[in-house]
């Protein structure tokens, strides 16, 4: 039996030659997604000021329950230069200065006016005030060093006054699929050709991980023409090309790369699908062959590329990001591969019950379309049955 390395070792090869890119200040408004280089720490209290958490009039808690003489309001944007004394109530709005004086909100739903004085329920200190300080405080930890920005994190950073920060830049990527066969969508296919797909799926996938995409190709199977697309590919961060990794007579992309100075570091890996994948360096360029069937390069790809990708940037948790769930039918297994079966999620209770869909050839792209989750299934004999606790990626 050949011996393969298993999906933990190979990817543990890929990440050991990842250097992090260089850093560049990033606008905030473009900041959604990419990768902070540094900590970022609050530069302000949040919020800066105790503020109203509703609308009604700011009291002494003190003076509570009671009729409060009314006097000058506190808006948002317009904090009220007046202090609270006793037996009397500030009107204010939701976010606006707590006044000097106060030291809780009645909400305005609570009390009932009469005349130029306001009836008020009992309230304690403290009551509806978001104390300065209360979310954040100046100084502090906003979002760590390696984290890949959401738009909540986005906003947080907004909040604290920040208008850039400074992120690894994004890895510059060329897409490169190989194939005779290979026409692009709106042609017209002639007799064995087929439309070419995978540069858009990986294409897609490579944007969404943070990448700036170059496409070339496709590029015939030519040994002269692979070896020049591949060239300019390599003058990238990253080339990923699709195809011809096999051991086929077509197959040219191996031994090209080698011609050009990549050093291989590992090909085929004990996964099913996408079993041909192949792993190599030029100097700082990191280089995957995934192979042409479109559902083992996204395999390949989820696998190895965007965690090599994410590294690149400087996430602290690269990933691939197992998921738990459960099979919702049983699964074949295999004792010489892993698989990554393609599943649809649905919830059941307090899990994720993830269901086989059919067609699990790695040339069936339409069929996986349907699926939103690839489920990990282990070496074993027989089946692993309905229910059985697995990890999953999300699609």
């Amino acid at each position: 039996m050949e011996s393969l390395l298993s999906i933990d070792e190979a990817l543990s090869l890929v990440l050991d030659r990842v250097r992090v890119l260089d850093r560049e200040s990033v606008p905030l408004a473009a900041a959604s997604g990419r990768v902070l280089a540094q900590p970022v720490r609050a530069p302000v209290d949040l919020p800066p000021f105790d503020s109203s958490a509703m609308d009604g009039f700011a009291v002494r808690a003190v003076d509570t329950p009671g009729r409060l003489a009314v006097v000058a309001a506190s808006a948002a944007g317009r904090p009220s230069e007046h202090e609270v004394q006793a037996g009397q109530a500030a009107p204010i709005a939701t976010g606006a200065v707590v006044p000097r004086g106060a030291d809780a909100v009645i909400p305005v739903e609570r009390t009932e006016m009469s005349g130029v004085a306001v009836e008020v329920e009992g309230v304690a200190p403290g009551d509806n005030v978001r104390p300065r300080g209360g979310d954040i405080r100046a100084g502090d930890v906003v979002a760590a060093a390696g984290t890949r920005l959401s738009p909540w994190t986005v906003g947080a950073l907004a909040a604290v006054g920040l208008a850039a920060v400074d992120c690894s830049r994004r890895p510059r990527v060329s897409l490169l699929p190989t194939g005779t066969e290979l026409r692009s969508p709106g042609e017209p296919l002639g007799p064995g050709e087929i439309y070419e797909a995978n540069s858009l799926l990986l294409g897609a996938q490579l944007a969404e991980a943070g990448a700036e995409v170059e496409r070339l190709g496709p590029v015939a199977d030519d040994e002269a023409a692979t070896q020049r697309a591949l060239e300019r590919g390599l003058r990238r961060d990253v080339l990923v090309t699709s195809g011809g990794v096999s051991v086929g007579r077509h197959d040219l992309v191996r031994s090209a790369l080698q011609a050009l100075g990549v050093e291989e570091v590992f090909w085929r890996v004990a996964v099913r699908p996408g079993k041909p994948v192949v792993f190599g360096t030029r100097g700082g360029t990191l280089v995957f062959g995934l192979p042409g069937n479109p559902v083992s390069s996204l395999v390949g790809f989820e696998l190895f590329v965007r965690p090599a990708l994410l590294a690149l940037q400087g996430a602290s948790e690269p990933g691939p990001r197992w998921l738990p769930g459960r099979l919702g039918a049983s699964a074949r297994l295999s004792t010489e591969r892993e698989q990554l079966v393609r599943a649809r999620r649905r919830v059941v209770g307090d899990a994720v019950m993830l269901d086989p869909v059919g067609g699990d050839e790695s040339h069936m792209i339409a069929r996986a379309a349907r699926a939103d989750a690839l489920v990990l299934v282990g070496r074993g004999e027989g089946e692993l049955p309905a229910g059985s606790a697995v990890s999953y990626l999300a699609g």
